[in-house]
């Protein structure tokens, strides 16, 4: 006989029951996360019927790759948004227009000049990883900062510290006035998140 699924369980003991085959556990995850998944495909894939399937087909890889969970190296939800993040970027791909769609990813706004958006990919191109990463989410795909602290396993002050130098680092490459440029403004919702930044 399985114990009840008490509602303040942690979801890392979610995870331990899901690899012991409980289903209820599974079905408290979902409960709790299916909003946070659903609306990170909606951004990334914009197709609803697309983002439903991915969305359960992340938690049917959680429910069976349950037990390969380990706590020390993320959360229980950075784990399940790194899962979908995975599953929404194969769908992308598997698409007939994967190559405009993923292209697309990486450009600036639609409708900029040519110049402008040579200008801003070199700007990009010269960030390192990481910074190119939190910019291309959070700029050309329009994450929050909250989603990006849950697609990246990061603090939040670290999302947005890390933004901050990246943007600062892209006006010296063009050539702008540090810190005030209203081309940067923080991504949409991006100020409405709760939490500070790191000390």
């Amino acid at each position: 006989m399985t114990l009840p699924i008490h509602p303040d369980l942690p979801d890392e003991d979610l995870l331990r029951r899901m690899a012991a085959g409980e289903e209820d556990a599974l079905t408290e995850l979902h409960r709790r996360h299916a909003r946070l998944l659903y609306g990170l495909g909606r951004r990334m894939l914009r197709h609803p019927d697309d983002v439903d399937c991915c969305v359960q087909d992340a938690f049917m890889n959680a429910w069976r790759h349950a037990a390969r969970f380990d706590p020390a190296r993320a959360s229980a939800k950075t784990w399940l948004v790194s899962i979908a993040h995975h599953r929404f970027l194969q769908q992308l791909r598997d698409r007939p227009d994967a190559a405009l769609e993923l292209a697309d990813w990486d450009q600036p706004t639609h409708g900029a000049d040519p110049t402008d958006r040579a200008l801003a990919e070199r700007a990009v191109a010269a960030l390192d990883a990481p910074q190119r990463q939190l910019v291309e989410l959070a700029y050309y795909r329009g994450h929050s900062h909250a989603e990006l602290a849950a697609l990246t396993g990061l603090p939040l002050g670290t999302v947005k510290s890390r933004l901050r130098a990246a943007l600062d680092r892209m006006r010296q490459i063009l050539g702008g006035p540090p810190n005030g440029d209203p081309l940067y403004a923080p991504p949409p919702g991006g100020e409405d998140v709760p939490g500070g930044d790191p000390a």
